[in-house]
């Protein structure tokens, strides 16, 4: 039986640990949280940090694993690629086409030069070099670490005197220590997730970002997304560049973007699956097979299936989150939407202690409504709809 590690094993990847399962995989997965949901759908577990490249392509050589597939996460994007390389393993991009994807400086850099919308940024590792380039720059600035997601280590700044502070913050958060600072772009947020075959987009999928609490975390996404079909076409356009560009293997190309004067700015960018599920997301609202495309992209059996399906009705997916710190006694739905729920997947206990709210996730719910009207007023306020009782 062949050997897959998947790097990761939290609740976001047990659609990729199914899949991979289905197609006759052993599958091995890792992590620093024993508990991690994904863990128990897995044949093997093994407690190995997956931000750690050299640790995760020593055990993929130990283990004599015949595919290797990232988690829902940068970080286990990286190491696979690096892992995959060390190995010769088929599916992944060269390690140093997976940094300038993954790490966002190194990303706005190359987007900068060859035309791909994106903010104006500078970066650096240190704060007089960040402050030697930021006289080209347009206040507000938004300031991020390189290497993280879901609004850790961000800060937006108005004034010059604010961005050192700001830039101490970012630096101490990550891993690569090193940060960009680029122009704060307003306008609607969306996600925009892409399967490239030879280059060139084979499918696409459109959604519109929600948020609640954390305005740099999204808590639902809703589709299809209310953009013009001319934005989509000039974001397949943009991927197929960059996928010629950096001569991209077949397989997922994700993004998201904030759509500002009908022109799509690409503000993150990613070669691994969206989190929170994302993936059913998709499955509901397509039929797609997306995990399976998946981990056949990443265990180098190409995507010479993957073709593209439309969007079949109105789809929310919404993570349930609380707005205060205390006890987790129970979660509320109301009436009015229970008939729209399809699926979800519950992880909260009684009992739970509720710390950081602001991240904090207590499953997933994922609702049909019939009309486009109905599901664009019902996205924003799930939160007061999907209740968790917090004392």
């Amino acid at each position: 039986m062949q050997r897959m590690l998947i790097a990761g094993g939290g609740y976001a990847d047990i659609p990729l640990i199914q899949s991979a399962k289905k197609r006759g995989y052993y599958v091995i997965t890792t992590g620093n949280r024993p508990d991690d949901l994904g863990h128990f759908y897995s044949d093997e577990f093994h407690a190995v940090d997956f931000s750690d490249c050299e640790a995760i392509y020593k055990l993929a050589r130990n283990l004599n694993v015949s595919a290797i597939c990232p988690c829902c996460n940068d970080f286990s994007a990286l190491s696979a690629a690096y892992a995959a390389e060390k190995l010769k393993l088929p599916g992944h991009d060269p390690y140093q086409t997976a940094i300038i994807i993954h790490h966002k400086d190194k990303y706005r850099r190359f987007a900068r030069a060859h035309d791909i919308p994106t903010p104006k940024a500078v970066g650096g590792g240190s704060t007089k070099e960040v402050l030697s380039g930021i006289e080209s720059l347009s206040f507000p600035v938004i300031i991020k670490p390189v290497d993280l997601s879901g609004g850790k280590g961000i800060t937006v700044v108005n004034t010059k005197t604010e961005i050192p502070p700001a830039i101490t913050k970012a630096l101490n958060i990550s891993k690569a220590k090193r940060v960009v600072v680029e122009e704060f772009i307003t306008g609607t947020r969306h996600g925009f997730s892409t399967f490239i075959r030879d280059k060139k987009v084979g499918f696409y999928f459109s959604d519109n970002e929600h948020y609640y609490l954390n305005p740099y975390m999204v808590s639902a996404a809703s589709t299809p997304a209310f953009v013009p079909e001319a934005v989509e076409n000039k974001l397949c356009s943009e991927l197929e560049r960059i996928a010629s560009i950096l001569s991209l293997k077949d397989g997922i190309l994700h993004v998201q973007y904030i759509l500002k004067d009908g022109m799509p700015y690409i503000i993150e960018i990613c070669r691994r699956a969206p989190g929170d599920l994302y993936i059913n997301l998709v499955e509901h609202s397509t039929g797609a097979d997306y995990p399976g495309w998946i981990v056949r992209a990443f265990a180098g059996k190409g995507c010479g299936d993957i073709k593209h399906l439309d969007t079949t009705g109105f789809y929310v997916r919404h993570c349930v989150m609380g707005a205060k710190r205390g006890i987790i006694h129970d979660v509320v739905f109301d009436d009015s939407i229970k008939k729209n729920i399809i699926d979800k997947f519950m992880w909260w206990k009684k009992g739970d202690v509720v710390e950081d709210f602001m991240t904090a996730k207590f499953g997933i719910v994922f609702l049909k409504f019939d009309t486009a009207e109905e599901m664009k007023s019902k996205a924003d306020i799930l939160n007061e709809l999907i209740v968790p009782r917090i004392e």
